[in-house]
């Protein structure tokens, strides 16, 4: 089994930035990669970013590049989401997922999942 704990998630201002913490225990065997999806209220579950755990590879939803940035600590236990110029539009529930290919966008390509922080932006 593999756990995955998100933190960060708060209340910011229009323009304000935000990091996100996906801390992973457990087992590595089998996962090569980790994501945040985000659900905004009302709304499908949609992939932000992912990382490989070598950290040489990452992959980063077109609408958000430049903005958001993921990267992974050295001791490969903790990948974060640098969230900057954060927008009204980017409140959601924010979800890290572990999975076995940093390329898939969708949800059903990761096994486990979080429980998800909650990020308000307000204008």
């Amino acid at each position: 089994q593999v756990q995955l704990v998100e933190s960060g998630g708060e209340l910011v201002q229009a323009g304000e930035s935000l990091r996100l913490s996906c801390a992973r225990s457990g087992r590595t065997f089998g996962i090569y990669a980790i994501a945040w999806f985000r659900q905004a209220p009302g709304k499908e579950r949609e992939f932000v970013a992912s990382i490989n755990w070598s950290g040489t590879g990452t992959n980063v939803k077109e609408s958000v590049k430049g903005r958001f940035t993921i990267s992974r600590d050295n001791a490969k236990t903790t990948v974060y989401l640098q969230m900057n110029s954060l927008k009204p539009e980017d409140t959601a529930v924010y979800y890290c997922a572990a999975g076995s290919d940093y390329y898939a966008r969708i949800k059903s390509m990761y096994t486990y999942w979080g429980q998800g922080t909650q990020v308000t932006v307000s204008s």
